[in-house]
Parts: structure tokens; C-alpha cells; sequence
């Protein structure tokens, strides 16, 4: 009796892991979103990632100024790239122990131990001599212009306006303009 409890137990347990695979997968198909490998449904239907329970994917920053990405989660694995540009924004799109699957702006990442992540958001700029407003409004007047490529940080984001500052200026940018942070994301 003990061995049919035994098994029934795993069976249900298999069951329980299947359906909610599947119901994983088909809340990311009717998103039109694309998934990690080991990601987690949570109950309000985002993506979370199995190791820290935060949504996936997410913007962080490197913390270091200098970073081996490698080609799997291990020191083991070969280095790929190195990221040499502290406080770059990078997007986690996967977990794994303690590594991080990272991608830059370009698309291009690998495996990144956690502790060179920092949890401080900053973005790139993606428009050359992109005006920093003094209001989160169109026509505001203009405190600073920044060139394509600048690291800034952010202090607040709206649905359409991010708070940024770079260089000793502080400012309203058009989200947009910026990369590391989502669309639909509002910071406070």
C-alpha cells in the first residue's frame, strides 16, 4: 500500500509539473512572448525566473568594470566576450544557480556570475544629441543634450518619460530615446 501512495504521489506530482508547463506555455503563446528555457509561471501570469523568483527577463547593470561572459553557467565554460563598461545596462533572460544569462543592446551575452550584476537601473542612449528635458512634456525646456552611447542612470520612469541623469545633469527623456528599460515599465 505504502509503494502505491509512493507512486501515485510522483504521478501527481508529474501531473501537477506537466499542466503547468502547459499552461506556461500557452499564456507565452497567447502573449506572443518568448521564454526562457527554466523560467516559472507565476500565479499573475509573468515569467519568473526559478533561482530569485524576479521577472524574466529584467534590466540590471553591471557592477564591475570588467566581466567574463562565458559561454555556459561555470567557470568552466569558455569566455566569450568581455564586457569592460561598468554600470552598462545589460537584460537578464535567464538563471541558472548563481549565473545570469545576460544580453547587451546588440543582442550579443552570455553567463555572468550575479555578483557582477548591481540591481541599479541605468540605460544607453540611443539618439544622438538627445535633448534632457526639464518636465516630463514635450516642448519643456531643455537641460543637457547627451550623445548616442551615454550610460545614464534612472531615477523614475512614467509609461512614456524616463527621470535620467548623466554627467551632472538631470533630466526628462522620451523613453524611447533610451535602451534598459522596457516599454511598459513605470519606475518609481
Amino acid at each position: 500500500m505504502t509503494q502505491i501512495r509512493g507512486k501515485f504521489r510522483r504521478l501527481s506530482r508529474v501531473l501537477a509539473v506537466s499542466l503547468g508547463l502547459c499552461a506556461l506555455l500557452t499564456h507565452a503563446q497567447a502573449q506572443d512572448i518568448d521564454l526562457p528555457a527554466n523560467a516559472v509561471i507565476a500565479p499573475d501570469g509573468t515569467a519568473r525566473g526559478p533561482e530569485t523568483n524576479l521577472p524574466l527577463p529584467r534590466f540590471v547593470s553591471l557592477k564591475a568594470s570588467e566581466a567574463n561572459i562565458r559561454r555556459g553557467p561555470s567557470l568552466s565554460h569558455r569566455i566569450d566576450w568581455i564586457f569592460t563598461r561598468r554600470d552598462m545596462p545589460l537584460q537578464i533572460v535567464a538563471e541558472y544557480g548563481h549565473w545570469r544569462r545576460v544580453i547587451d543592446r546588440e543582442g550579443i551575452g552570455g553567463w555572468v556570475h550575479y555578483s557582477l550584476l548591481s540591481g541599479v537601473r541605468t540605460v544607453i542612449v540611443d539618439q544622438d544629441l538627445l535633448p534632457i528635458l526639464s518636465r516630463a512634456e514635450s516642448g519643456a525646456p531643455i537641460v543637457a543634450q547627451l550623445e548616442a552611447g551615454v550610460i545614464a542612470r534612472i531615477d523614475e520612469c512614467t509609461i512614456d518619460w524616463c527621470d535620467i541623469s548623466a554627467g551632472g545633469y538631470d533630466g526628462w527623456a522620451p523613453k524611447t530615446a533610451l535602451w534598459g528599460v522596457a516599454a511598459d515599465e513605470i519606475l518609481d
